[in-house]
């Protein structure tokens, strides 16, 4: 399905408040903006969620990346496509509030805003265990090594998108030639012995796995939040998703498939796959590469979602639905860094508290998804609205709409806390337009 936006000439759509803002020329460019969604989407997701999604539904979790990768290609099309038409830092909450008022449009800014802070410690805490199985010094080592991934990347993004922008290129460009050494050279080690029992703990376990992999596919959305910065947004928006959903796809099932076929039942035991893989292609310890390898994966999330949520915080602030402190650096080329250091701190505060209360990463990720899952029904219904009839980017929210909806079954209970968000932001909403009046 063509990733293109809808009709660049039209950047209004007859709706106010959506002309293209101007941009300098030291914007992003289609090849950088490739670059964040890669970082955006693969991330951490690829370092540890293969054995985990193994240990939870077996070979059958092969089904569930399937679907998963066949589901962000209809939602790299519709947020693209918003991205592109509406461009502004309030991504798919400036796109909300443009179809369904301010309400709704404060419920999708809180829910990916607060979801950052719960999502990137669990990333940070994935790498984490990378580097303590590679030089030991058990937990604080672990923990150390997340406090420092949180940290260096905020200091990234303190100096501007255009400077994260440039960074994200060479992580991609890293974490891509790695991660196709580690297949390459495991796979003749593949046993087809490995795929049975293909479902030893029965077809609804998929289902499970499918819950999981949700975090692996959250990313088509952080990048709307961004659109501004880019030169043409119009046109490298939709070239960028394109070139990246095809990357991600391809490399996720590859290393999915490597995990299940090259480990066979040590998938599931183990909360490093990658080091095991490269292990078994160049023999001996590699655990020193594989943990800087995970280190790159989650610079390269990480850096992608605190430069997107940064600019929603402030987006919000500018638009009421957070104090208007927040609205500092909301403007194309501005900076958000009272936006970016609130974020930072909540992540090392939800960090340290995970830490205290020894919770299970596992809980982050599924709490996370619940709120991405909220972001993407609202995104994409707004798309439906927005969007002109037979364009391909309505298509795609059609499907993607369709795929939303299912996915509310695999949250779970976890969905209570992103409702609890929800709630909150409805409140504060209220409360704010009240005491305007």
């Amino acid at each position: 399905m063509p990733l293109q936006s809808d009709d660049p000439a039209d950047t209004s759509g007859g709706l106010p408040g959506t002309a293209h803002p101007p941009r300098a020329a030291a914007g992003l460019t289609w090849v950088q903006g490739t670059a964040l969604y890669i970082g955006a989407v693969l991330g951490t997701g690829v370092i540890a969620l293969p054995a985990l999604a193994a240990s939870t539904a077996g070979p059958a979790s092969l089904l569930a990346w399937l679907a998963l990768i066949g589901l962000s290609i209809p939602l790299a099309a519709t947020f693209s496509a918003l991205g592109a038409r509406y461009p502004d830092a309030g991504g798919v909450a400036t796109c909300v509030k443009l179809a369904f008022g301010p309400y709704p449009a404060a419920v999708v800014g809180w829910c990916f805003l607060f979801a950052v802070p719960v999502g990137a410690p669990a990333a940070a805490m994935f790498a984490g265990a990378y580097v303590q199985a590679a030089i030991g010094g058990g937990a604080a080592t672990l923990v150390l090594t997340a406090f420092a991934l949180v940290l260096g990347v905020t200091l990234i993004n303190a100096f501007g998108v255009t400077l994260s922008g440039k960074v994200q290129v060479v992580l991609a460009a890293l974490l891509v030639t790695f991660l196709v050494i580690a297949v390459s050279t495991s796979l003749p080690h593949a046993r087809l012995a490995n795929l049975h029992p293909f479902a030893p703990h029965g077809w609804l376990a998929v289902a499970s796995a499918a819950g999981l992999l949700v975090w692996s596919f959250a990313g088509w959305e952080a990048i709307t939040h961004l659109a501004a910065e880019f030169r043409q947004p119009e046109r490298d928006m939709p070239k960028a998703a394109a070139v990246a959903v095809f990357v991600v796809g391809v490399l996720y099932f590859a290393v999915a498939a490597a995990t299940v076929l090259v480990l066979g039942p040590a998938a599931g035991a183990t909360r490093a796959p990658l080091a095991l893989l490269l292990a078994f292609g160049f023999g001996g310890q590699v655990k020193i590469l594989a943990a800087v390898a995970a280190l790159l994966l989650t610079a390269g999330t990480m850096n992608a979602y605190l430069a997107g949520a940064s600019k929603l915080g402030a987006a919000l602030g500018r638009d009421g639905a957070l104090p208007s402190w927040f609205a500092h650096g909301s403007e194309a080329g501005g900076v958000p860094r009272r936006s970016l250091v609130s974020l930072s701190g909540l992540t090392l505060v939800t960090l340290a508290a995970t830490e205290l209360a020894h919770a299970h990463v596992e809980a982050l990720v599924l709490m996370t998804t619940g709120a991405f899952v909220i972001v993407y029904i609202l995104g994409t219904a707004a798309a439906l609205r927005l969007l002109a009839p037979g364009s391909w980017g309505r298509r795609a929210a059609v499907l993607a709409l369709i795929f939303d909806v299912l996915l509310l079954a695999t949250t779970r209970l976890y969905l209570l806390w992103a409702l609890g968000i929800a709630a909150c932001a409805l409140m504060y909403t209220r409360l704010r337009r009240r005491k305007r009046r």
